[in-house]
């Protein structure tokens, strides 16, 4: 697999510099750090596509690679700044199986257990969709929360 080396990584601070002109109200912080979330899933499951495949987009397939990309499929996902609509890549063969974001999830890293450490510190269902609606922008159903709950209880019983 002939996969060039990474280059140094820009200092984050530059990167603000040239995101950030002048002032900023709340709104279009927001916008932009979900606009930075969207940018850095997108960019992290392309690069997973291109280990899985062996060559990144325009360059030529390696010979004995018979799979190949099939564009992208869109996702709503559910992370800790709110919903991002992202674009995730697909593969002819369908074998793809990511692992940041794996099939048939909605929900990135850390917010499960935002939602179980609320319900260990008593809050209600009703309290925990309200909170998620107001700190996240996205209604969950009781059920929903039921089954993060209800997956630690049954691993907690079970160890």
């Amino acid at each position: 697999m002939d996969m060039p080396m990474k280059r140094n990584a820009p200092s984050p601070f530059r990167l603000l510099d040239e995101l950030v002109k002048g002032p900023m109200t709340p709104a279009e912080v927001q916008d932009l750090m979900l606009a930075f979330n969207k940018a850095l899933i997108e960019r992290a499951m392309g690069a997973e596509m291109n280990m899985r495949l062996g060559y990144r987009p325009g360059q030529l397939k390696p010979s004995a690679q018979t799979n190949e990309r099939k564009g992208a499929s869109g996702k709503t996902v559910i992370t800790e700044r709110g919903p991002v609509r992202v674009d995730l890549p697909r593969d002819r063969e369908g074998s793809f199986e990511p692992l940041l974001i794996p099939k048939h999830e909605r929900r990135f890293t850390g917010f499960d257990e935002r939602i179980i450490a609320m319900y260990a510190r008593g809050m209600s269902v009703r309290e925990i969709q309200a909170f998620l609606a107001e700190s996240y922008g996205t209604e969950v159903s009781a059920d929903f929360i039921s089954s993060v709950t209800d997956e630690v209880m049954a691993e907690t019983l079970a160890w």
